[in-house]
C-alpha cells in the first residue's frame, strides 16, 4: 500500500451532494450520469456503477463526492468529480450518511 502525508490528503475535497437526476450514458453499459447539488454549486459526475445500480436508485440520495478533481471526458460526457463508494467483491457499496445533513457539507 502506498502512503501519502497529511498535506497531500488535505488537498482532497470531499463533500456531500444530493443526486437530483440520474441517467444512463448513451452507448456506455457501465456509466451513469449524475446531476448533483452541493448547495452552493452543482456538478455533473459520471460513475461506472450502472451494472449494479439503476438511475432511480440514486435520485434523491445524499452521497460523498470528491469535488476538486480535474474534469474528465468519458464517452463524450464531462465528469466534474467522483462518487465515493466501497469496493467489495460483489459490487461497489454506496456510502450513505447516517443522518440527514445539508448538501455541500465537507467530509473530514
Amino acid at each position: 500500500m502506498d502512503t501519502i502525508n497529511i498535506d497531500e490528503f488535505k488537498k482532497v475535497e470531499i463533500r456531500i451532494g444530493k443526486v437530483t437526476e440520474a441517467t444512463k450514458v448513451e452507448n456506455a453499459d457501465k456509466l451513469l450520469k449524475l446531476q448533483v447539488d452541493f448547495g452552493d454549486f452543482k456538478r455533473q459526475i459520471l460513475s461506472a456503477i450502472a451494472e449494479w445500480y439503476n438511475p432511480e436508485d440514486l435520485e434523491g440520495k445524499k452521497l460523498p463526492f470528491i469535488v476538486n478533481l480535474e474534469t474528465r471526458v468519458m464517452r463524450g460526457e464531462e465528469s466534474q468529480g467522483m462518487l465515493m463508494a466501497m469496493d467489495t467483491e460483489d459490487k461497489p457499496v454506496l456510502l450513505i450518511p447516517a443522518e440527514d445533513i445539508p448538501e455541500g457539507t465537507l467530509v473530514v
